[in-house]
């Protein structure tokens, strides 16, 4: 009796999973651009697995007799490099194809990085509240204060030069924004019913927040880490174009824009292509963001 009530309970949380799947995926397909953003996106993700297989040539691979050379539609030409070439004779397509890696690589550890630490830290200031909430508020604010991509910059210049430095700057300076949404957040669902029913029960203050609490407060944090994916890209192309992120020959697309600026008078291609990447990926990411946000916040699903 007891294991044929064990499987109806789990046949039914099965289907309330299914019928939850299903609300989000009708509400998330009603706008269209975030549609075609995913579809993009995952595009873009597999051509960053597929990279080695579909990419002619290797990314670093100089090619002394091709410099400079026009993508193939051009006088002058050639379908061995279909995208041209750039100022030491690299193929743009393969570098821009592994470029895609680095900053899908870029934006996830940027974003869990800011999404684990930024979850702690507002989960305990919106929890303990008092004084504790005071200090990392002030903490967060002078943060914000400063534009981020300075503050980025700055870090990355204390830190040094590299890939990772700027990926923890970028994760240092995206970090408030979660901390404020998870505080906000918990504030609102520390006063319901169900959190303290839980507390009647004996739940620690661990569970309380991270079983109890936390669980209820996803949906602004998943929409705002699609958003600051995009965010995260656009940073490090910033601070590779910069010179203060990814350094050559690294295929990155900010350091791909840095190593083409003196050229872009009589070349155009190597500032464009990887220009165009920048863009339609973080559009890509951005249109996603909105249809999570119309998917995931209640206030904003269309009828």
């Amino acid at each position: 009796m007891a294991q044929s009530n064990t499987i109806i309970t789990k046949g039914a949380e099965a289907g309330t999973r299914r019928a939850m799947l299903a609300e989000f995926w009708y509400y998330f397909s009603q706008n269209r651009g975030a549609v075609m953003g995913l579809y993009v996106f995952l595009a873009i993700v597999a051509i960053a697995l597929l990279a080695p297989v579909i990419a002619p040539h290797e990314p670093s691979l100089q090619n002394r007799g091709a410099f400079l050379v026009p993508p193939v539609w051009e006088a002058g030409g050639s379908w061995d490099y279909i995208l041209g070439t750039d100022a030491v004779g690299r193929d743009i397509l393969s570098r821009l194809i592994y470029g895609a890696r680095f900053s899908l690589f870029i934006g996830v550890v940027v974003v869990s990085l800011a999404v684990s630490v930024g979850i702690i830290v507002g989960l305990v200031a919106g929890y303990f509240r008092g004084w504790i909430d005071t200090a990392i508020t002030r903490v967060m604010d002078v943060i914000l204060a400063f534009p981020s991509l300075l503050l980025a910059l700055v870090l990355v210049a204390i830190l040094g030069p590299g890939l990772v430095n700027a990926m923890i700057a970028i994760a240092l300076v995206q970090q408030p924004h979660y901390v404020r949404l998870t505080r906000a957040a918990v504030m609102g669902e520390k006063g319901r019913d169900y959190v303290t029913a839980a507390r009647v029960a004996g739940a620690g203050h661990l569970r309380l927040m991270f079983r109890t609490i936390l669980p209820n407060c996803t949906a602004p944090l998943i929409v705002q880490a699609a958003l600051s994916f995009s965010t995260a890209i656009l940073d490090a192309a910033a601070l590779g174009f910069l010179g203060m992120g990814a350094q050559p020959p690294a295929p990155e697309w900010g350091t791909m824009l840095a190593e083409a600026r003196e050229f872009i008078m009589r070349a155009w291609w190597v500032v464009t292509f990887p220009g165009l990447a920048i863009l339609i990926t973080v559009l890509a990411i951005n249109l996603m963001g909105d249809g999570l946000r119309d998917a995931l916040d209640p206030k904003l699903k269309r009828s």
